[in-house]
């Protein structure tokens, strides 16, 4: 029995008079592993509910496998049911397969074909195995401790959400369409389902933002920013994916400077010749009559060039490439490297942070990790001095800039570009334009901000913090809310130079990449001093500055 594929055609779907989707097409065949990529509002969650069948298009059609899963945001089941039932369900079709091909056995002879269909099928589910199956996954996921008489109204949103999870990797459908299936999922966990999804036969679609879960499973990538040509899919991994990006924006630059070069001579040629419409010399009385004639060759010539010249010029100038986005560049003027930025001494924040000691100084570049409740937002805003605490001392004149995960501006109404223009004031604005940095969409800029999504607002931040860079940059988790490709470029941004860095994240693209310094919080803090000390700052790997410590 051939695996069906999941085939969309001309996709369009349109919210408040915004085409989210505009003709978008997808063939996802078995085997492979679509990856859906953007900023938020780009269309992959729409897409994916499209391709689901729990909306409908403005336009377009779905041919879809009759055994498709769908992970929701919310799970299909009243508040009263038990995780045994949601298991149930999901092992629904496995022991229906065992239970027919018991049936069929006793008439094997007459319906030969039909057992070897219902035969194929079960070993698709992997039926003789599915409920020890169930008890790997679970565990897998990080449910192994919850029972199964649990209510689902018992357990917490992210417990709910990987069950959910579990349910469809335990069903094993013919298609199986994710949205951001890694979040509330452990490193441990997220591994475990990446092996999972690697193993199944079928159709896998998934929208994520986990640049490692993208690179671990995914056999095709599509980017659905907006683009000249639509959305645009990749046959590889996102490692590839990134490389080739990289030779286009490269390809890009280099287009860009060719033009503007050929623009400019083509520009300075138009002034040198329109300045010699006829032969630079003194008529002689012999050579009048030749003088004329000559006179007027040369003037047809040099019309014949300017003519050709300006055709060349207004064809570029209309055909040309845009400016490439100005790259990231965190890069203030920098204080001397040497001197401390920030001295933290037993810090305490009760209940939320102890800290014995740590030194920040300029140049630095500093990843704080740790479990959730480990104080990796509180000391963020300790450095940042949103966060009274003793044992603080700093830099006189020191300028910090925080990326926070709860980004807020203080007059929702005003717009994107009101807002850019008042925190940096008109001689900045005027040197580094928010058009400049490619964070932000145009149509976008005249928004307010209080209307912004939560990713846009982000954007807009971190546009603030690019054009006036501080010496101290704080990052709250800044890949949260970002598209992969935003992602990239803000690592490749994060390289040595003047300032200091410090970030908290959870991404395991960025902690696997990360080559500065390293302080990992734990969950509990000690009491005794000395404890503190090796828990708390217990890990401070060689730093960007020749291994000092």
């Amino acid at each position: 029995m051939a695996e069906a594929a999941l085939i969309a055609h001309e996709l369009v779907r349109t919210f408040g008079g915004r085409r989210v989707l505009d003709g978008v097409s997808l063939t996802a065949a078995p085997g492979r592993r679509i990856g859906l990529i953007g900023e938020n509002g780009a269309g992959k969650s729409t897409l994916l509910r499209l391709l689901a069948g729990v909306d409908q298009p403005d336009g377009g059609t779905v041919e879809r496998p009759p055994d498709l899963g769908f992970l929701h945001q919310e799970m299909p089941y009243a508040e009263s049911a038990t995780v045994a039932d949601v298991l149930d369900d999901a092992l629904a079709d496995a022991r229906e397969d065992l239970a027919e091909l018991d049936r069929l056995a006793a008439v094997i002879d007459e319906q030969p074909d039909l057992y070897a269909e219902r035969l194929e099928l079960a070993e698709r589910h992997e039926a003789w195995d599915a409920d020890r199956r169930a008890d790997i996954v679970l565990d897998g996921l990080g449910l192994g401790a919850v029972t199964r008489d649990r209510t689902l109204g018992s357990l917490s949103g992210g417990e709910r959400r990987r069950l959910a999870l579990a349910a469809l990797v335990v069903r094993r459908p013919s298609a199986l369409l994710l949205d951001e299936p890694t979040n509330h999922l452990e490193d441990a966990a997220a591994a475990f389902l990446e092996e999972q999804l690697r193993g199944l036969p079928g159709t896998v679609v998934l929208a994520s933002h986990d640049r490692a879960f993208l690179d671990a499973v995914c056999t095709d990538l599509v980017d659905l920013d907006p683009a000249v040509d639509g959305p645009t899919r990749f046959g590889g991994t996102y490692s590839e994916y990134v490389t080739q990006k990289r030779a286009d924006r490269d390809r890009w630059e280099r287009r860009y400077e060719e033009e503007q070069e050929e623009l400019t001579e083509l520009r300075e040629s138009l002034g040198l010749i329109g300045g010699r419409v006829a032969p630079n010399r003194v008529m002689r009385d012999s050579d009048k009559m030749g003088y004329g004639v000559r006179a007027n060759r040369v003037q047809s010539q040099i019309s014949r060039r300017v003519r050709n010249a300006t055709r060349r010029l207004e064809d570029l100038e209309r055909r040309s490439v845009p400016a490439p986005p100005r790259p990231l560049s965190f890069r203030p003027p920098g204080l001397t490297p040497t001197e401390f930025l920030l001295s933290l001494r037993e810090v305490d924040v009760p209940g939320r942070l102890r800290l014995g000691f740590l030194d920040v100084r300029d140049g630095d570049r500093l990843l704080v990790t740790g479990p959730n409740g480990a104080g990796k937002s509180t000391l963020l805003l300790v450095l940042a001095g949103q966060l009274e605490a003793a044992g603080v001392r700093r830099h006189p004149g020191l300028r910090t800039g925080l990326l926070d995960q709860d980004t807020r501006f203080a007059n929702p109404r005003l717009t994107a570009r009101g807002t850019y223009g008042r925190a940096l004031g008109a001689e900045r604005v005027a040197q580094v334009p928010l058009e400049s940095l490619g964070l932000l969409h145009r149509w976008d800029l005249g928004k307010p901000v209080g209307t912004l999504s939560v990713g846009q607002q982000r954007r807009l931040k971190l546009a603030l913090l690019v054009a006036d860079p501080p010496d101290l940059l704080l990052l709250d988790e800044p890949t949260n809310h970002f598209s992969p490709t935003l992602c990239d470029e803000l690592e490749a941004a994060l390289g040595p130079g003047p300032g200091a860095i410090v970030l908290a994240s959870h991404d395991r693209w960025l902690r696997a990449r990360w080559r500065g310094a390293e302080i990992s919080l734990q969950a509990k803090a000690m009491s005794k001093r000395s404890r503190r000390l090796r828990h708390l700052c217990a890990r401070r790997t060689t730093d960007l500055h020749g291994g000092q410590p």
